[in-house]
């Protein structure tokens, strides 16, 4: 019997068994899911547990209940791809072998890069992060105390892992001020790498005005190089200093040790791929999906799935001795929860930046595009069922994997 393994049981390596199981060409193919726990988090969740919106109990399901009974998985920790020999090295020392793999390992963040973050001794007592469950928690207490002073949520450099989650950190916690009558007392400053608040211009600028219209500052072109623990600093390299009295950072995020250590991968240890088949450029045989892979486009859920439309036709092609036949087009479909009840909608591709217009739902043109409205802000926080419900089991949505310019409206002289 032959075999595929898949590297992770996140987003994009459950959709991937879960739709590997389905195809009929593979009916004879032994699927195998490894990762080292049972545990799965509905990760764009972790934005929401500081305001109160999602009890952290609801974050954390088993593994296990979302993968294919038809797959074999294996909860054990990989100390080495050697993709010469096709074989996945697991930390008992137990060898296996497979013909085709698929790695989404997805990023870790690395708190450890940054001199006086994880090592400092604010460090999750000013200093939280919030890509994790722990650091979510913790900033829950300490905004619930905070009813003056200096808020700064920091973007220490990209790619991170779903980009439009520090602006809505930033909107939403400007809202949870307000509500609670210290909306003038606590500043509220969004600290960037980019020249703007988005890495799109038309969006950026968009963005940039709702911002400003909150009351949100935005520091541009901020390449940190420390937190002093002594003054309570963001440091930047061109010796910028940005005070704070509660820091919420997103960390450097960077590919799995394993991934990184393999030769398959880039610098920062995400898996080299073409950008439209997702098969790795090192070896035929390997493939990539979700935030594992180089490819230039957002790492969310939605774009795993629109990958998904092209990685699994791709597998069975190259099985089958045929040409890959489909094409990821950099799909990336990201909703940003603004506050007030009210949420925007981002649509692009690699080669087309997100546009005003409306976003068209069963052929029907529902949802604002680059606009707040009442629509995206339930459709943002309906996403929950949609993941655990459709999206993980790799059923169908309501719209194509490749983007359209449907509703679109181009700007002038463009």
């Amino acid at each position: 019997m032959k075999n595929i393994v898949v590297l992770g049981g996140g987003t994009a390596g459950t959709m991937a068994a879960n739709m590997l199981v389905k195809e009929k060409a593979l009916s004879d193919w032994r699927i195998t899911v490894v990762d080292k726990n049972n545990e799965h988090d509905y990760q764009p969740g972790y934005l929401f547990v500081p305001f109160g919106m999602i009890p952290a109990k609801r974050i954390r399901k088993s593994r296990k209940k979302f993968l294919p009974k038809a797959a074999e998985y294996v909860q054990e920790d990989v100390t080495k791809i050697d993709w010469e020999a096709k074989e996945i090295v697991l930390e008992s020392g137990q060898r296996l072998p497979y013909d085709e793999l698929i790695i989404a390992t997805g990023t870790v963040p690395r708190p450890d890069m940054v001199p006086g973050m994880a090592d400092g001794k604010l460090w999750y007592k000013k200093v939280f992060d919030f890509y994790t469950l722990k650091g979510a928690e913790g900033l829950k207490k300490a905004v619930e105390k905070m009813e003056r002073g200096r808020l700064v949520v920091n973007i220490c450099e990209m790619p991170i892992k779903c980009p439009v989650a520090p602006l809505e950190f930033v909107l939403l916690a400007q809202d949870y001020m307000r509500k609670r009558g210290h909306g003038f007392d606590v500043d509220i400053v969004l600290v960037t790498p980019l020249d703007g608040a988005f890495t799109k211009p038309v969006a950026s600028e968009a963005l940039g005005t709702l911002l400003a219209e909150r009351g949100i500052e935005v520091v541009t072109d901020f390449q940190i190089e420390s937190i002093d623990n002594e003054t309570a600093e963001l440091v930047s390299f061109d010796g910028r200093r940005i005070p704070f009295d509660l820091l919420a950072t997103i960390p450097p995020n960077m590919g799995v040790k394993v991934v990184a250590d393999s030769g398959l991968a880039d610098d920062a240890g995400f898996v080299e791929v073409d950008k439209h088949t997702l098969q790795s450029i090192k070896d035929p045989h390997v493939w990539a999906a979700g935030d594992a892979t180089n490819v230039p486009t957002s790492k969310a859920g939605s774009v795993a799935h629109f990958e998904m439309e092209a990685l699994i036709p791709n597998i069975v092609d190259s099985i089958e001795g045929r040409p890959l036949s489909h094409s990821f087009d950099g799909h990336a479909n990201c909703f940003i929860e603004s506050g007030r009840g009210q949420g925007l909608l981002l649509d692009f591709n690699y080669e087309q930046e997100p546009l005003p217009g409306r976003f068209s739902m069963f052929g029907i043109p529902a949802l604002k595009l680059l606009g707040p409205s009442f629509l995206n802000h339930v459709s943002k926080m309906g996403f929950e069922l949609v993941y655990w419900n459709m999206l993980l089991p790799g059923r169908p949505l309501p719209f194509t994997a490749d983007m359209t310019m449907d509703g679109k409206i181009v700007p002038a002289g463009s």
